[in-house]
Parts: structure tokens; C-alpha cells; sequence
């Protein structure tokens, strides 16, 4: 009987807790998950999303790098086509039996600074150049300008060249030549080389090829 009464004491010893009432709260302790389980639950799911972004951040740079290649390739494919119809019109609008080329170079040496250069066939006025500054220093480095190219009948025929520049100290400079020359039944190429007169040069050369 006294073995009776401390059970019933102990369940009456929390008033108004009945031992259903502490069985469902042990329950409800149990199924809360673990705090460490948790944590480490959401670790792997952001481990995941993180290696899912990485994987189409990694797929998009490549697809862009195909896309360049693609591009860059596309590029020479036109700068090649545009390079062989510039070729083809040249042949059909200057046949090689009436085609004349005048090109433009820069004695070696020369400090002239080069302004203007304009070309006169039989008369005619055929070009009218103005150069830039990087026009300039490239001639100076050696280059070669195809000033003009057009047809001109199989025979003899006059050229009129006027330069016109700066000299070392800011003067203007200005000379003009006349040069015969004659067309044959085949390309002609002329070069002209021009130079200052500070330099020991005769101002304007006429070379043929």
C-alpha cells in the first residue's frame, strides 16, 4: 500500500501533468532533428547548389570561346572574300593591256614631312593625296603608297608630279616634275620616290617596272 501511494505521488507531483501528457513530450523530443544533422544537411545542399552554379559558369565560358572562334573565323572568311573581289573588279576594270599603277615611297633618310601629292596624266588630273601622320611614319619606315591605278592606251604618255611638304625648320616646300614615259601591252608600275631638298636627294625620282 505505501508502494502504491509513491506512485501515485510521484505522477501527482507535477500538478496537472498526466504521465500521457509527458509520454507525447518525450515523443515530440524525439522527432526534433538533431541540431549537427541539420547543419549538416543545409552544408550539402549548399555544396550542391554551389557545384551546379560552377558547373554552368564553367559550361557558359565555354559556349562563349566557341562563339569567339566562330566569330574570329567568320572574320578572316570575309576579309578573304572581300580580298579576292577587290582582286577580280581590279582585273576587270583594269585590264593588264591598258593598266598604269603609280606608287609613292619616301627617300631613306629623308626628313621631309609630306603634305600633299597630286598626279596628272596627259593633263588630266587622275589624284589628289593628303597624308596623315601615320601615313607619314610609315613611309618613312620604308613603305610604299599605291597612289593610283587606272588604264591608260598602249603609247607614250606624260606624268606631272606636285609635292607639296615642310622642311626641317617649318618652311613650306613645294616642287613639281614632268617625267614621258610609255605604255606598253602589259602592266605598267611606276614608282616615284621623293625626298627634300635638304638631303642631298633630287626631290622626285621616277623608277619603272
Amino acid at each position: 500500500m505505501a508502494i502504491g501511494n509513491r506512485i501515485t505521488n510521484t505522477l501527482n507531483a507535477a500538478p496537472g501533468r498526466s504521465f500521457t501528457h509527458l509520454c507525447d513530450r518525450w515523443a515530440r523530443v524525439r522527432r526534433q532533428p538533431h541540431p549537427t544533422a541539420a547543419r549538416a544537411l543545409v552544408f550539402a545542399i549548399v555544396l550542391c547548389l554551389g557545384s551546379a552554379q560552377g558547373w554552368t559558369q564553367q559550361s557558359d565560358q565555354q559556349q562563349m570561346r566557341g562563339l569567339d572562334d566562330e566569330v574570329q573565323e567568320i572574320k578572316s572568311d570575309v576579309l578573304r572574300i572581300s580580298a579576292e573581289l577587290n582582286l577580280l573588279e581590279e582585273k576587270l576594270l583594269y585590264p593588264s593591256g591598258t593598266e598604269v599603277a603609280v606608287f609613292v615611297a619616301l627617300a631613306q633618310g629623308d626628313a621631309m614631312r609630306l603634305d600633299a601629292v597630286r598626279l596628272q596624266i596627259d593633263g588630266q588630273l587622275v589624284a589628289h593625296y593628303i597624308y596623315s601622320a601615320k601615313e607619314l611614319e610609315a613611309l618613312r619606315k620604308g613603305g610604299v603608297q599605291r597612289i593610283y591605278v587606272g588604264n591608260v592606251a598602249t603609247g607614250d604618255h606624260k606624268l606631272e608630279v606636285l609635292v607639296d611638304g615642310k622642311l626641317d625648320g617649318g618652311e613650306d616646300f613645294s616642287r613639281s616634275e614632268q617625267f614621258a614615259f610609255r605604255k606598253e601591252v602589259k602592266p605598267k608600275l611606276v614608282e616615284l620616290t621623293l625626298a627634300g631638298p635638304n638631303a642631298g636627294n633630287t626631290p622626285i625620282v621616277l623608277g619603272e617596272w
